[in-house]
């Protein structure tokens, strides 16, 4: 944990330093998810894709988030307790409780963090090209929670395991029995 710790503080305390810095940290952490889900739904909407195709895409990546989010980081949550850093450390805090978390929820492991991570990996899956932008986004978006005080380093970890995990395994059933092609010989 002391290693954790100290990751958390060499992050955070890169806010504070910089009214420009701690506001675009404050769009990473708080605004960039709706631009994401916004993003995703205008590539799949615009795409050459076939109708089917893009359908598979859209519910396997649905699916992937609500499984990450709803279902396996709320279950640890239940079990293990983690109080926010902001709640136990002294520091820098550039988001307020509200719509987004609350200081009595857990920490460990990150929604935002299973959620979105599960949607980069879908939609890595489907296209390498927009995954990459996807991972970048959403990479720079868990960081900046870390640095907004709301999240240790573990619990984005935590939740990028989960998302990465649920997204591959609904990705690999729903492509298993995907039919195949009957190739016909002469």
């Amino acid at each position: 944990m002391a290693l954790d710790t100290n990751l958390f503080y060499f992050f955070n305390n890169f806010a504070g330093q910089s009214a420009v810095f701690d506001i675009f940290v404050v769009f990473l952490a708080s605004y960039l998810q709706y631009f994401l889900v916004l993003i995703f739904i205008l590539l799949l909407y615009f795409s050459r894709y076939a109708k089917p195709e893009k359908l598979r895409i859209f519910w396997v990546t649905i699916v992937s988030v609500i499984v990450s989010r709803f279902g396996a980081a709320e279950l640890i949550r239940f079990f293990y307790h983690r109080p926010r850093p902001f709640v136990t450390l002294q520091v820098h805090k550039l988001l307020s409780s509200g719509w987004f978390y609350s200081d009595t929820e857990w920490s460990f492991p990150s929604g935002h963090s299973a959620f979105f991570f599960a949607m980069a990996t879908a939609i890595y899956l489907y296209n390498k090209k927009w995954g990459v932008w996807f991972f970048v986004a959403v990479i720079l978006m868990n960081v900046s929670r870390i640095v907004s005080g709301v999240h240790y380093p573990s619990d984005i970890l935590g939740g990028a395991i989960i998302g990465i995990v649920v997204g591959y395994v609904l990705y690999f059933l729903v492509e298993k029995r995907k039919p195949r092609e009957v190739i016909k010989t002469l």
